[in-house]
């Protein structure tokens, strides 16, 4: 194909054009600092206050529940220090899982340095949590569990409401890091007994540096920045106007058109899975069949190294990711795919496929055929294969 092929979503997606329209009169003609109390930057002030409604609307939250922060990690980061430190007299018990994303695994990481115990949940070869399993991690020491909504390699969507129904049971707070979900799959997060959930603006065709954090009426949660007055006293710091209209414009935007581009993606998913599983021997599909992100396929690819492949689809123009840490300077395989019990040789030659809205059948085909041919490549030059094939031959003699 003559043109590059984005299939990275995941990692981050494309401003869309409409949002940064709906953005830069915010950096030049209504540039006021929204604290202000005159009526040019109380334009401003209201600007912020529709998208915080768009925002909840999108969860089924009420808008003072909304804080708007710089993205999923720090969203991710706040709701966990914060509970930590405020429920700290009823307890130090923090309960997560062994697939969460690295906002949450360091921050309880962090805290483990500092005095809190944290427990890990294994999953199931499919990347799902045993409601069970919570249930009998929960102590009397236990003040919030945090579990991902869905995960943001494999694209497994835990059974966060049965999960949220147990904490919820138990007196614990939930939260949910929400950052692959949102736009993607229905969330509401009374239904699904949610206290505090984590979004990022650039993962919904929004700008990067923006995200919100859900905190549910009540729960007591500590300012994160100390400043100013901003964001109901919670986090100082004059707000990001620019971003925080654009993230409301693009929230709005995907939950209008959730339903049917959702329902669109999921067709172009299941062709890739059953086409790469069908014409490329010894490849698995990583992730729950039926309990995953639209736009997410995960596949490992036995006898070849993950860099390599996404080197040599560098060079047909198509940008995608690997399961590995190989590309970020690790050796060590990604903990999500270990997590599921695949071995470090499977979990190293992973590939990580996430569509997007402008992705089409005929971007499919050009990615399924250049697979075939890369991969069986890629095995012509390793000698786990050439020893594999001398096995198989022994064998059939």
């Amino acid at each position: 194909m003559n043109k590059k092929i984005y299939l990275d979503h995941a990692a981050t997606t494309p401003t869309k054009k409409v949002v940064v329209e709906a953005m830069l009169p915010y950096f030049t003609e209504k540039f006021g600092n929204p604290s202000s109390i005159y009526e040019f930057s109380g334009q401003n002030k209201e600007a912020i206050e529709e998208a915080r409604e768009l925002v909840a609307h999108a969860i089924g939250a009420n808008e003072r529940e909304i804080f708007f922060t710089s993205g999923g990690t720090e969203s991710d980061n706040w709701a966990i220090l914060g509970i930590a430190e405020n429920y700290k007299s009823k307890g130090n018990h923090i309960i997560t899982t062994t697939i969460e994303h690295h906002a949450v695994l360091h921050t309880c990481e962090y805290l483990e340095k500092n005095g809190y115990e944290v427990t890990y949940l294994e999953v199931d070869k499919d990347g799902r949590v045993n409601p069970n399993d919570l249930k009998e991690a929960i102590k009397e020491t236990t003040i919030l569990i945090s579990i991902m909504l869905a995960n943001n390699e494999i694209g497994t969507v835990q059974p966060i409401e049965e999960l949220g129904a147990i904490a919820k049971a138990a007196g614990v707070l939930f939260h949910t890091d929400a950052v692959q979900a949102v736009g993607h799959i229905p969330i509401d997060v009374n239904a699904m007994h949610i206290d505090l959930l984590s979004i990022s603006g650039h993962k919904l065709y929004g700008p990067k540096g923006i995200g919100a954090l859900y905190v549910r009426k009540g729960i007591k949660l500590r300012s994160f920045i100390h400043g100013g007055g901003q964001e109901k006293k919670r986090r100082g710091g004059t707000e990001n106007v620019p971003a925080i209209v654009g993230f409301g414009k693009a929230i709005e935007l995907a939950i209008t058109s959730m339903e049917a581009e959702s329902k669109r993606q999921a067709e172009l998913r299941d062709y890739l899975i059953e086409q790469v599983l069908e014409r490329i021997p010894h490849c698995r599909l990583n992730g729950h069949r039926e309990y995953r992100l639209p736009n997410n396929a995960n596949f490992s690819f036995e006898f070849i190294e993950g860099e390599s492949l996404l080197i040599m689809l560098d060079m047909k123009d198509i940008c995608a990711s690997s399961g590995s840490a190989c590309t970020s300077g690790s050796l060590d395989p990604s903990h999500v795919l270990l997590g599921i019990g695949l071995p470090h040789e499977i979990a190293h030659g992973s590939l990580r496929i996430s569509l997007g809205e402008q992705n089409t059948k005929e971007e499919m085909d050009y990615l399924i055929e250049s697979l075939i041919v890369i991969v069986a490549r890629l095995r012509e030059m390793s000698p786990l294969y050439e020893d594999y094939l001398k096995k198989q031959a022994k064998i059939e003699r």
